[in-house]
């Protein structure tokens, strides 16, 4: 799936439009089962679910052969895989539903709350960013939640050493509607447009630079909504232009499975799987989950550079050349060069999206001034908000 070749193959795309997406093909390409012989070291398929057993799965003899195995099912397999008992303790995840609640109570006291990226605000408590807060919050607790040992097998399995791990606390209440299908992180936090403007192999790259995860801290049957899953969606190769089209949602309504998760069970997940959270349809169930974003080592420039500062510099020299006539492509090829073109990571409590699932950049502000010609302090100052809207 994920290619290295230097050279397009007969036949493949160097880039992909929305009429790439045929639902036909993608039909053929997930109504499939999934075979447990496959897969020895797990424990059982359920509707097209490898599910595992976290207590064999670390104590297995050869830890890069359960990691190899991960890797197929993540990559060519269902997509998604779900571990039971991986947090074995039951009084860790106590100990941490405890402190991800006060977090929720601190934020209601303050007046704040969070919104969802998919679905309506207000529906859910979310934290953003609970991985620092919990560790401020309560150290101990944090330390021996995030020394488990499932999270870095399934971790090391898809992104080797160095990964770096990001948590938001979502607690669906009862009646919280389901979010819309969608894919996760990178590009599935872009528009169309914008997703259609990376080449093909950048589609084919985007899913392994994250992990997603969601640990149960509460039991989750069916009615309480856990996830939904696309089961083999994430080889679709067109699937971040394809699931905002009306057929493939309806198409998702249709075919998606649910798995009953109990407290202390994890869900693993390729981040081009089609998924989203299911409605709670339980009287009195508050259904939470600690949602992991596990990112790749490599998912950072190697050098640290002041792009406020550059930004700053530049702009005077982009106002001249635009009284002068320069080209708009002119102007756009300095900003790409000056100014940081992506908004993540920033902090989503004080940095929302504004306009779809993303904040502004640097580079949306820095093209916004030049359109409406700031005064250079103006721009200076933008910028230096923004840089402290991202500060956690």
């Amino acid at each position: 799936m994920y290619s290295t070749s230097p050279h397009l193959s007969p036949g493949r795309r160097a880039w992909l439009t929305e009429q790439d997406c045929d639902l036909d093909a993608f039909r053929a390409l997930v109504e499939r089962t999934t075979d447990l012989a496959g897969h020895p070291h797990a424990s059982a398929v359920e509707q097209g679910v490898l599910v595992y057993d976290g207590e064999r799965l670390v104590a297995a003899d050869d830890r890069r052969a359960v990691q190899a195995e991960l890797v197929r099912a993540l990559d060519e397999g269902p997509g998604v895989v779900v571990v039971r008992g991986a947090f074995p303790d039951p009084a860790v995840v106590d100990r941490a539903t405890a402190v991800f609640a006060a977090l929720i109570a601190e934020q209601r006291a303050a007046g704040t709350a969070a919104g969802d990226h998919f679905a309506r605000p207000g529906a859910n408590d979310r934290v953003w960013n609970a991985l620092e807060k919990a560790a401020l919050h309560d150290p101990e607790t944090f330390a021996d939640y995030y020394a488990n040992d499932v999270l870095a097998l399934v971790s090391q399995a898809w992104l080797g050493p160095g990964y770096q791990v990001t948590s938001q606390i979502n607690v669906v209440n009862p009646g919280g509607a389901a979010q819309t299908v969608h894919r996760d992180y990178h590009l599935g936090f872009l528009t169309d447009e914008v997703a259609a403007a990376y080449p093909a192999h950048v589609h084919r790259l985007s899913p392994v630079l994250t992990l997603q995860g969601a640990v149960a801290h509460c039991d989750m049957p069916v009615e309480s909504g856990p996830t939904m899953y696309l089961p083999y969606s994430q080889r679709y190769e067109p699937g971040y232009l394809a699931w905002r089209l009306p057929a493939f949602q309806a198409y998702f309504a249709e075919r998606h499975v649910q798995l009953p998760l109990a407290k202390g069970d994890a869900a693993f997940f390729n981040p081009a799987l089609f998924h989203a959270a299911g409605t709670n349809r339980s009287s009195d169930i508050r259904r939470m989950a600690n949602l992991l974003q596990v990112s790749s080592a490599f998912g950072r420039a190697m050098e640290t550079v002041d792009r406020e500062a550059v930004a700053n510099a530049v702009f005077p020299v982009l106002l001249k050349r635009k009284a002068e006539g320069v080209a708009p492509e002119w102007l756009e090829r300095v900003v790409a060069a000056s100014a940081e073109g992506y908004p993540f990571p920033t902090d989503l409590d004080n940095d929302p999206p504004v306009d779809g699932l993303a904040p502004s950049s640097q580079a949306d502000l820095m093209r916004r001034a030049v359109r409406e010609e700031w005064p250079a302090d103006r721009l200076r100052a933008e910028l230096r908000a923004g840089a402290e809207r991202r500060r956690s």
